[in-house]
């Protein structure tokens, strides 16, 4: 990525970041993060600052699911039903998503489609 790029996806990063804090009637936060080989959720909670679940491309179980390249949209929706799963038997329904300054679009899309249609509301 190059420097231009870099500061132009912190400036979306943060704008984004702040309107999510400044419009939320709910504490968790679902942030997404991507790299080129895998895909990382978690779900936060800002009031106490602490992280109630994660999940990633990386875990045991969905390793054996994904095979080979975790950084694709099949796996960015395979960790999406699973955050929802995790987060149904947590007791949390209702979050809003931080796409953390990436556009939505190829596996963040595949990503939140994934966790909608398991029932986790955003």
């Amino acid at each position: 990525m190059s420097a231009k790029s870099r500061v132009l996806f912190n400036k979306r990063k943060a704008r984004n970041r702040f309107s999510i804090r400044a419009k939320a009637t709910s504490d968790l936060r679902l942030t997404v993060f991507r790299s080129n080989t895998n895909f990382y959720c978690q779900i936060i909670n800002d009031q106490k600052g602490v992280t109630l679940l994660s999940v990633s491309s990386l875990d045991k179980n969905l390793k054996k699911e994904i095979k080979k390249n975790a950084g694709n949209k099949i796996a960015a929706e395979i960790v999406g039903l699973e955050v929802a799963k995790r987060a149904s038997k947590e007791g949390i329904k209702k979050v809003f998503f931080d796409r953390g300054g990436y556009l939505y679009h190829g596996r963040v899309k595949a990503f939140a489609d994934a966790a909608r249609k398991e029932g986790l509301k955003f």
